[in-house]
């Protein structure tokens, strides 16, 4: 029983606009249209109707009352009096004009109350052959009524026989319509517009770009829901910003420690033992670094404009200077606003993963519908589909290492997925279609 209704909704629901503006006019429009039709009909059908109807029976009245003192009293051959009459008393012209046949009848109009009110009341007051024009651009109809072997001619104004003042009424029922309209869009546009900038800098922060000059406006909710975006947006700037300083503390206290440690090797004989521990030195040095980049995370500054052909190249031709086979390419408007240096770090981990497993390395960038897509493909032996999620997980390893950076910490996919989430997008991964794998970063642009 449900299931048409249901249909019908989801069409409905498909086709109906999804911006909250366009609703909201909808919701001012359709009332306003549906209102203005009931009216329309009814005045149409109701009064429209029944005056012409009664304005017609009467002129339908007056040249029956002409034809019956034409046949009543036919003593007067040039009908002189009876055109006076008709003229001074009942506002008609009329002429009487013998021998003259009714011309032949004119295809009806498709929708004309005028003709078939016309054309009903000389059927059922008159009942004699008649003519009728009523299509004419002036202000007169004209009737022709058979009389014998003579022919009545009658200009009656239209006035007398049509309610003509309906088009005046619609007229200024749709015009008053409009000028409503026009003044409920440019208030309901104002009154969208906040909401929209309220979008737009909840976007730009999302995408890790400055919104200085958002300022809460409009409606009392929307002002509410502004400053509290504002509020939101400072409260966590501050978590930022402690965080920041607590990690600038921790990693000056452990450098200095690590620097301890390097001036008490110096100071000892270089033997076996002493080279083993000044190496444990340089990786704890690399993981350090690597625990901090990743605890930072979005602290790379404001976005700025930045040729990506050319930070793609770059992140190349780094790969292949230290022995690796990396091809790159691009596509599109190579201008986008990234932090070049974070988006320069998460591609150059997922390079330097390609390159760890694979032979081959391809970059392929495209800038297109507003979307940065930058692919890394390798010919590696790829990853599992059970695991394509799991090794973005902090400190995860497997048996191949497949996610350690250069500082083997296991730091290298998240820290990627960290910045392009910073940057509003995200870092996936996928089988290549014959071996390998295939790492995407995708981020607006």
């Amino acid at each position: 029983m449900l299931a048409p209704y249901r249909w019908f909704g989801a069409r409905l629901g498909e086709a109906m606009p999804k911006g909250l503006y366009a609703r909201a006019l909808i919701i001012i429009i359709a009332p306003i249209v549906i209102l203005q039709s009931v009216v329309a009909f009814v005045f149409m059908e109701r009064h429209w109707q029944t005056v012409t109807r009664r304005l017609s029976a009467a002129t339908v009245r007056d040249i029956a009352a002409i034809v019956d003192l034409i046949d009543t009293y036919p003593q007067d051959p040039t009908y002189q009096q009876i055109i006076r009459i008709a003229q001074d008393r009942l506002g008609l012209i009329i002429s009487v004009v013998p021998g003259e046949p009714l011309p032949p009848a004119a295809p009806k109009p498709f929708f004309s109350l005028l003709d078939s009110a016309l054309s009903s009341e000389i059927s059922t007051q008159i009942a004699k052959p008649f003519w009728i024009d009523t299509l004419g651009k002036s202000n007169l109809v004209e009737v022709r009524i058979q009389l014998g072997d003579k022919v009545l001619r009658v200009l009656a104004r239209r006035s007398q026989t049509y309610a003509s003042n309906s088009e005046i009424f619609i007229f200024w029922m749709v015009g008053t319509s409009l000028v409503l309209l026009v003044i409920a869009i440019a208030f309901l546009r104002n009154q969208i517009r906040p909401i929209q900038q309220l979008a737009d800098a909840s976007e730009s922060f999302g995408k890790g770009r400055e919104i200085p000059d958002f300022k809460p406006r409009g409606a009392r909710e929307v002002r509410r829901a502004g400053a509290s975006f504002i509020e939101m947006r400072d409260r966590i700037q501050r978590q930022i910003e402690q965080r920041t300083a607590m990690l600038a503390g921790v990693s000056h206290d452990l450098r200095t420690v690590l620097t301890r440690f390097r001036l008490q090797l110096a100071l000892l004989r270089e033997n076996d033992d002493v080279c083993a521990m000044r190496k444990d030195v340089d990786d704890m040095q690399r993981m350090l670094e690597g625990y901090l980049a990743f605890a930072r995370g979005d602290t790379g500054g404001p976005t700025v404009p930045t040729n990506m052909s050319v930070l793609v190249d770059e992140v190349a031709e780094e790969a292949n200077r230290v022995g690796h086979d990396v091809i790159s390419t691009f596509v599109g408007d190579p201008i986008v606003s990234i932090r070049p240096g974070d988006f320069k770090r998460a591609l150059g981990n997922l390079v330097m993963n390609a390159c760890r497993h694979g032979e081959h390395v391809a970059i392929r960038a495209a800038h297109d519908d507003g979307w940065l897509v930058v692919n890394v493909e390798d010919d590696g032996p790829g990853i599992p589909e059970s695991e394509l999620e799991t090794v973005f997980r902090p400190f995860y390893r497997r048996d191949e290492a497949r996610t350690l950076d250069d500082s083997g910490t296991g730091l290298g996919l998240p820290i990627a997925r960290d910045i392009a989430r910073a940057h509003g997008g995200d870092v996936t991964l996928a089988p290549a279609p014959v071996r390998g794998l295939i790492a995407t970063i995708r981020i607006p642009a």
